[in-house]
């Protein structure tokens, strides 16, 4: 990496970018390395400036706002009779739907 930025962070260079670009299997324009140059180093000071700040007391959490899984009791209740449901079906065999095979598996 290139010599610390006025913020205190590492900065990209331009030979970094490239050194990038070439694991990335990129290729760039000087234009591009220039631009991006800039445009990580801006991004990692970014980030530099988000890990300074004190979270010795927060939490570990997954989400920024508490999940709650909603969900109704599971309870039996009265449904069709077989019968009903199977004499709807476009095919049924041996009290169940009948579906057509697939991946090629032996009945």
């Amino acid at each position: 990496m290139s010599t610390p930025s006025p913020q205190g962070t590492a900065g990209l260079g331009r030979d970094d970018v490239a050194h990038l670009a070439r694991l990335a299997r990129l290729a760039l324009t000087d234009e591009e390395l220039d631009s991006f140059a800039g445009q990580l180093s801006a991004v990692l000071d970014a980030v530099a400036e988000v890990g300074k700040a004190d979270v010795a007391d927060v939490p570990p959490m997954t989400h920024a706002v508490p999940l709650t899984n909603v969900t109704r009791p599971d309870v039996v209740t009265p449904s069709l009779p077989r019968d009903v449901v199977l004499s709807q079906a476009p095919a049924a065999e041996d009290d169940r739907f009948r579906v057509p095979q697939i991946l090629g598996e032996e009945e």
